[in-house]
């Protein structure tokens, strides 16, 4: 692997997580939101992550995919979905959106699930963050030896 695809490679992880960061803090900026435009609650929503390829391969890169060698090229985001599971339902009669047995549709968002999945993508973040600021310290360590040849 070169050294400038490793900055590629860590490059779209930290842009992937910073997506992944502001999904989440969408997420609970909306914990309470009942009323979207469409006139329901808010849904929580995930992001979904998928290895990143070339749209060519050289003989050599199916090589390695086919003897598990072949490293990758990163990270993308391929889609932002709704999570399916159940609303929550409270009883609050004097809420505007209560229906008429006075329950309330509140979202599917948990904070303390939301809070575990953005300190996970902050750490994913900064691994990716080190990494790319390794590779340059290699690489420039890389051009002093060469400068002093």
């Amino acid at each position: 692997m070169s050294i400038f695809k490793t900055f590629g490679v860590n490059a779209s992880g930290m842009t992937a997580e910073r997506f992944r960061m502001d999904i989440i803090s969408q997420n609970v900026a909306n914990a309470n939101t009942t009323r979207t435009e469409e006139g329901t609650p808010y849904r929580r929503k995930v992001v979904t992550f998928q290895e990143r390829t070339q749209d060519f391969a050289s003989f050599g890169t199916i090589f390695k995919r086919a003897r598990g060698m072949d490293i990758g090229d990163g990270v993308k985001a391929t889609g932002i979905h709704e999570d399916q599971s159940d609303l929550i339902m409270v009883y609050d009669p004097s809420h505007p959106d209560a229906n008429d047995d006075g329950y309330v549709l509140y979202p599917n968002v948990n904070i303390v699930t939301e809070m575990t999945n953005m300190i996970d993508a902050e750490r994913a973040y900064q691994a990716n963050a080190t990494a790319f600021t390794a590779s340059k310290t290699i690489a420039m360590k890389g051009l002093d030896i060469g400068k002093s040849v």
